[in-house]
């Protein structure tokens, strides 16, 4: 008969057990509010897949050099779509693909090879793997090394702005928050749950980083597509972050930008909008955010749209067998005692 012997527990004295409890209970520092320090601030936006990210970054990025600033928007989403917008409907050729590229010609990579320009505006595509043959995220971080070689913390920029999907979950895309590569981040959100539950997906990663000793804040949220219904605006006042700007869901703006047209133009119709959203995202100081639980967060739309009135009710093992079920004898070895 076999013997378990159990492993000796380890003891600790009362004045560690307080010590731990102690440092256990505190709390993160608050977030910075103040204004960036850095020459260059860096700011990440995230939000859903086809929310509108690339939409407000590429009108953003061309207000922001028309109102003086000098900008450089890098599209860090696999679907590498941020600058088509930007360049009339043309594909950016991005860093991944073109690093390959130059690799098997043995040639190495400049910058005007990956990054381009319209009107004082500069932009970048970091690209992604094929699908089905790597990780996005993993193609982010080897795009930023990259960057990193080509100069990336020499170059005078006022400001960066990096087009991130809203999947934090994965390391490649929770990069500038976990690394505090940036200073701030924004998210682009609408009145619907889906997009609502990743920004506060990111608003969590930003809240738990902090807590690893991170410095990322979250300057606020714009709300795209807006239909006045006003979920996106009671989100941002219960997770405590700014609404920087709604853009509204306006057959102007749709039309346009199908055609690949820019509308952050101090002369077109949405030209102020995108004035003052170019100075709230300057100026919009980092805070840490609160995120909401999945409750929470269902609370904000009526019970008709989300269903939250439903009551769960527990399956059991005959459900699961489809009726009778027959009792096994169990596999478990069982040790005598000794």
């Amino acid at each position: 008969m076999a013997e378990s012997v159990a492993a000796e527990p380890v003891r600790l004295d009362q004045a560690m057990v307080d010590a731990l409890r102690a440092e256990a209970a505190e709390g993160p520092e608050p977030a910075h509010t103040g204004t960036a320090t850095k020459e260059t601030q860096v700011i990440a936006i995230y939000g859903k897949g086809g929310i509108g990210k690339s939409f407000t970054l590429a009108n953003l990025s061309y207000m922001m050099s028309q109102q003086g600033k000098r900008v450089l928007l890098i599209g860090c989403d696999p679907k590498s779509d941020t600058t088509s917008l930007l360049f009339g409907g043309k594909a950016c050729p991005t860093i991944i693909e073109t690093s390959a590229r130059k690799k098997d010609a043995g040639e190495p990579v400049q910058i005007g090879d990956v990054c381009f320009k319209r009107d004082g505006v500069f932009a970048m595509e970091l690209g992604g793997p094929e699908v089905g043959r790597g990780c996005g995220g993993r193609g982010i971080i080897h795009g930023f090394e990259l960057l990193e070689k080509l100069g990336f913390h020499d170059w005078g920029f006022d400001y960066v702005l990096l087009d991130f999907l809203g999947d934090v979950v994965c390391g490649g895309f929770g990069l500038p928050i976990a690394r505090d590569m940036c200073q701030k981040v924004i998210v682009v959100g609408s009145n619907d749950l889906q997009s609502l539950y990743v920004a506060n997906n990111v608003c969590s990663a930003v809240q738990y980083f902090r807590k690893l000793g991170g410095n990322v804040g979250v300057a606020g949220l714009v709300v795209n597509k807006d239909d006045g219904t006003g979920e996106a605006e009671a989100f941002a006042e219960a997770v405590g972050i700014p609404l920087l700007a709604a853009i509204p869901a306006d057959e102007d703006i749709r039309r346009k930008s199908a055609n690949y047209q820019i509308v952050g133009r101090p002369e077109d119709r949405w030209g102020p909008l995108f004035e003052r959203l170019g100075d709230a995202v300057a100026g919009a100081p980092p805070v840490l955010p609160n995120p909401l639980t999945q409750d929470e967060l269902l609370g904000l739309f009526s019970s008709e749209e989300t269903g939250r009135d439903f009551v769960l009710e527990p399956a059991s093992l005959e459900d699961m067998c489809g009726g009778e079920v027959s009792t096994r004898a169990s596999l478990e070895v069982v040790y005598d005692d000794v």
